[in-house]
């Protein structure tokens, strides 16, 4: 079972989508696990010590702290950085089909960008 973290600006209508497809998700956001306004470094470490695959808009800085961590000899259980520019109904589906079709070790210290191209 995979087992998500929602960085803190991640559109909440994509989170709403991806648990109404799936009421049985598990899906965290930030904000419910008390890490507001923590740094991308802060959650990546959280994420790993909690074992979820971290799902997030930033496609600027967050590959840089990926990277920064496997460099340094550190794990990532995964990243998946969203288009916040593309539909939410295909990035849902594609978050969707991640879930069902594959498993949480496939995506250790793995940065994909979503929609898939």
């Amino acid at each position: 079972m995979i087992r998500f973290i929602a960085d803190e600006d991640f559109n909440g209508r994509i989170v709403r989508g991806l648990l109404l497809r799936n009421k049985s998700l598990d899906l965290a956001r930030v904000q419910d696990v008390g890490l507001s306004g923590a740094s991308d470094e802060k959650l990546l470490e959280w994420a790993t010590d909690n074992n979820r695959i971290v799902l997030t808009h930033d496609n600027r800085t967050m590959p840089r702290h990926v990277t920064d961590r496997l460099n340094g000899g550190l794990s990532v259980p995964g990243v998946l950085i969203v288009d916040d520019l593309a539909p939410i109904g295909l990035c849902i589906e594609e978050l969707m089909m991640i879930d069902e079709c594959s498993a949480a070790d496939e995506w250790q210290n793995v940065i994909l960008y979503v929609p898939m191209k």
